[in-house]
């Protein structure tokens, strides 16, 4: 689908690019340049240098297949790239999991509020951080046997 959707837009998805789009795919969380140039160099055997990924990272970003999470200066793949939209992310700050949300109502909710001040938006990135459900059933103390007497 990337391919395609680079078509489209008259961009054209080199073989690193797509490379660094499917490390981002692979990973269960956000992943930064300097995992992903490890990664590259683990996998092809060739150093590539941090220009370069912050290049094709940038490519990805404009044409809307990868996001960037803000806080954590880590990167992931945008769950609907054939759309433009906000970026909405919800991000563990225990486990570092991270969901992309589409929320039509807070986007728009954000251009108004931004109109009525005379902003003009250039991007929106909203990052809500807290547990996921996951993280705060583990820390939830085990429930102890109860006693009969």
């Amino acid at each position: 689908m990337a391919s395609s959707l680079c078509g489209e837009r008259g961009a054209q998805l080199t073989q690193l690019r797509r490379r660094i789009l499917e490390l981002l795919w692979a990973h269960d969380r956000p992943a930064g340049a300097y995992e992903l140039i490890e990664a590259l160099r683990k996998a092809d055997s060739r150093p590539i240098g941090p220009p370069t990924v912050y290049r094709a990272l940038e490519f990805l970003i404009d044409q809307g297949l990868v996001s960037k999470i803000e806080s954590r200066n880590a990167y992931i793949p945008c769950a609907h790239p054939e759309r433009r939209h906000d970026c909405l992310f919800v991000i563990c700050t225990e486990c570092g999991s991270t969901v992309e949300l589409e929320d039509p109502r807070v986007e728009r909710l954000l251009a108004e509020n931004a109109t009525q001040l005379g902003f003009q938006v250039e991007r929106r990135v909203v990052e809500v951080e807290g547990k996921c459900a996951d993280c705060v059933e583990a820390a939830k103390p085990a429930q102890a046997p109860e006693a009969h007497g």
